[in-house]
């Protein structure tokens, strides 16, 4: 059980991070690069829409560098823990982001619409990619 704790620990710094920076990176191109905000243009505005192919970078970084901290904190490694931390943060990932981004009426939510269609290719990326790191981590410490 302690083993879950630590995962679901990683997985939330992980997220965290991802959308911390994806946030920020919002701000930067709304206030440095003066692109269009949300309150003055369509949708989430032109300043959220250019981060859009960079959240799937910030995935791939982020995500992989946890599970592989995750596992550092296991005595031995395995194909199956690989297969549940993936099961597990990818399922968390879309049931978090349904709530997070959709249901959960706040200034930045979105509409089903605009998250699972408008967001294409880079959601269905994100997606795979957090399902991924897990087996990314496994892949770098069996090199190692």
């Amino acid at each position: 059980m302690e083993k879950i704790l630590f995962m679901l620990l990683w997985y939330v710094a992980a997220y965290f991070i991802v959308t911390a920076a994806g946030i920020l990176h919002t701000i930067f191109n709304i206030t440095v690069l003066h692109m269009k905000s949300m309150k003055e243009s369509e949708g989430m505005g032109e300043g959220y829409e250019k981060t859009k192919p960079w959240h799937v970078l910030y995935n791939i970084v982020i995500f992989p560098v946890f599970a592989y901290i995750y596992y550092s904190g296991l005595t031995s490694v395995t194909w199956e823990s690989a297969v549940l931390t993936s099961f597990i943060w990818g399922t968390i990932t879309v049931i978090l982001d349904l709530f997070g981004w959709v249901i959960i009426k706040h200034p930045w939510s979105l509409t089903f619409r605009q998250f699972y269609v408008e967001y294409q290719p880079w959601i269905t990326l994100i997606y795979i990619t957090i399902y991924a790191s897990p087996f990314i981590a496994l892949g770098i410490i069996k090199i190692i």
